[in-house]
């Protein structure tokens, strides 16, 4: 056997054995092998304008993504972890500003607060936690005519974060 041979043959037993092992798993997951359910709440919309399909779209992504991502069957309540949250900023401001005092681009950020609970290593836990995200759009156009993709991105930009923080532990 030629030595780049062994080197990728140690380098394969290597991920295999982490990834058996519960530490690492190729989804860039680190869950225990004993934590096997999630709850994941409804995120109440508690920001001051008014998006009326933000709630639902925030959270069904965010299950999407652990159905998608993790081996965690997610249930109603009392799962092994639980996220809980709320939208409190959906706001639109100016990113960039013309010589006229008009401006060129708006920026539509959103933020979330979230809990996170793991109820067999608590220390995992955190409350509170801000989540914010945004993206530009030209002031050109009316946000009506844009909200739907800048929240699909922004939402992804979103969970992104959540996830990472709550079972990739970035």
């Amino acid at each position: 056997m030629t030595r780049l041979s062994a080197r990728i043959l140690t380098l394969l037993l290597s991920a295999l054995v982490l990834s058996a092992c519960g530490i690492y798993s190729f989804s860039g997951t680190s869950i225990q092998n004993d934590v096997n359910t999630i709850n994941i709440d409804y995120f109440e919309y508690k920001a001051q304008k008014v998006n009326p399909s933000l709630s639902n779209d925030l959270t069904e992504a965010l299950r999407t993504r652990f159905r998608r991502m993790t081996r965690l069957e997610q249930v109603e309540q009392d799962g092994d972890m639980e996220i809980t949250g709320e939208i409190t900023g959906y706001n639109v401001a100016p990113a960039a500003v013309t010589a006229n005092e008009v401006a060129a681009r708006n920026r539509l950020t959103v933020t979330v607060k979230v809990n996170f609970m793991n109820r067999k290593y608590p220390e995992d836990d955190f409350n509170d936690k801000s989540f914010s995200a945004y993206s530009e759009y030209d002031s050109s156009n009316a946000l009506d005519a844009v909200e739907s993709t800048l929240c699909a991105e922004i939402i992804d930009k979103i969970i992104e974060d959540i996830f990472n923080a709550t079972v990739a532990q970035w």
